[in-house]
């Protein structure tokens, strides 16, 4: 059960702190963009499914999931420092943010750097239970960091379905 940090409204410190957490998650989420490379021969021999989404989209979405992301484990952080959730709780929800965030820059190196599918699944089927985990943890210390984690884990959820059916077609 969520405390009582969905009650209080960030002012405009908070407001800083969570900008520029969504700002950090992004550059780290960034880490990943090096190894990434549509015009590779590797990529372009790969047979799609037909849900592909164009390539643009892609460029689109991971900001605003990793700002999301930045922007919940910021509330969880801030609920543990002005004491408004447990401690232990708040550990435990922003360790799990970390682990599946090392897990997600991972991705990109296995899949596109490795080219490797396989591997890339095996890294997703991981990264899907501890982000489950993770908006868990985050649901006990604030409901609405929770709930921002939610587009990020339906993307996972369809990036796992997508690395599968490339895998598995080739």
């Amino acid at each position: 059960m969520a405390t009582t940090a969905t009650s209080r409204l960030p002012d405009r410190r908070d407001a800083l702190r969570i900008a520029g957490a969504a700002v950090a998650v992004n550059l780290i989420g960034a880490l990943g963009v090096p190894f990434t490379t549509t015009q590779s021969a590797w990529f372009a021999a790969l047979e799609l499914p037909a849900f592909y989404p164009p390539g643009w989209a892609f460029g689109v979405v991971w900001p605003i999931l990793y700002a999301l992301c930045g922007a919940a484990a910021a509330l969880v952080s801030l609920a543990g420092r002005d004491g408004r959730a447990p401690t232990g709780r708040v550990r435990t929800a922003l360790a799990l943010f970390g682990i599946q965030l090392v897990l997600n820059v991972t991705w990109s190196p296995v899949f596109w750097g490795l080219e490797r599918p396989d591997l890339g699944l095996v890294v997703l089927a991981v990264l899907l239970p501890l982000v489950v985990a993770t908006v868990w943890a985050f649901d006990r210390v604030d409901r609405r960091a929770a709930a921002l984690l939610l587009p990020y884990l339906a993307w996972v959820c369809f990036a796992t379905a997508l690395n599968y059916a490339i895998w598995a077609l080739n």
